[in-house]
């Protein structure tokens, strides 16, 4: 099991060198220009030309910053969205247990503390305020999250992400419940901050936020757990919506088409303002996850 799990990550985070590399590509043609292109054929090498140029950077410490929190938090935050990849049922005997939407939920709150020991510990203004955004946009959207989640733990009666591609073999459940559906993208967006909910790396006024003091190896893990992250949520957006076993090639080629919209996204809306994006959770997502909540509920029931 343990084999089979550092395969996947190997996996996971040759997966990620790629997607940074298809992120580049699409913004320089959403841009109209070419995007890295020097570096081996159509540019397919330049994922590790920048591992190499960025760990071999000098790892900088703040003299005033407080130092283990401030080393611990990049490397908690990538293994976070590491450890997130056991969840996704495989069913080739790695870790598919009954429980996944609750493990699944439980990491996803967890999230925060990295992000908050990364910006208090470099005890930088700028850091601070990037991260205090951060974990107030993160624990506004979880809420969000958590109760479309729970939706359809009441449409399936089961906790087990792998059960939910049997009740998709028919009819997906993105036709059923586009709204949700909806929501769910946008809350995805808002959780791992990316644009145009970007509010923690607001690089016009917070001068990319919670990452600051950050060089080489730090920054590094920070970046690569922002795209294990979009990867993982992609995965279970269509475990959720779109149907499909792990194993089949048809659902990574609808993972590599939820990561070309989360990137999409990126290159073409602007960035909202703050009080409106938490007027949305709160006041739009909220309410609407609520009622679809209530009335799966109501639906279990008169089935039943």
């Amino acid at each position: 099991m343990v084999v089979s799990y550092l395969m996947l990550m190997i996996c996971v985070l040759v997966g990620v060198a790629f997607v940074t590399l298809l992120e580049r590509k699409i913004l320089g043609y959403i841009q109209i220009r070419k995007g890295p292109n020097k570096l081996g054929i159509l540019g397919l090498l330049q994922p590790f030309s920048d591992a190499v140029k960025l760990f071999a950077k000098e790892q900088g410490v703040p003299l005033v910053s407080n130092f283990l929190p401030y080393y611990l938090s990049p490397i908690f935050s990538l293994f976070i969205a590491l450890i997130m990849w056991s969840v996704i049922p495989y069913e080739l005997g790695l870790v598919d247990f009954d429980m996944s939407m609750l493990f699944f939920l439980c990491c996803l709150s967890l999230g925060v503390y990295p992000l908050m020991g990364a910006g208090w510990s470099s005890n930088c203004k700028y850091s601070l305020l990037g991260s205090l955004r951060a974990v107030a946009q993160t624990i506004s959207y979880e809420v969000s999250l958590a109760l479309i989640l729970l939706s359809y733990i009441f449409l399936t009666g089961s906790f087990s992400f792998g059960d939910l591609s049997l009740y998709q073999e028919s009819m997906w459940f993105f036709g059923v419940t586009i709204p949700l559906s909806m929501v769910w993208l946008g809350s995805c967006l808002a959780e791992m901050n990316r644009t145009p909910f970007d509010f923690a790396e607001g690089e016009s006024e917070l001068v990319s936020g919670f990452n600051t003091e950050y060089s080489s190896g730090g920054f590094v893990l920070i970046f690569m757990a922002e795209y294990v992250s979009i990867l993982f949520m992609s995965g279970v957006s269509i475990l959720l919506f779109l149907g499909g076993s792990a194993l089949s090639l048809g659902f990574y080629m609808k993972l590599v088409m939820v990561s070309f919209l989360f990137i999409w996204v990126r290159g073409t809306l602007p960035r909202l303002r703050y009080d409106k994006l938490m007027y949305m959770a709160w006041k739009s997502f909220l309410p609407l996850s609520l009622n679809f909540l209530v009335f799966f509920m109501g639906l279990k029931l008169f089935l039943i």
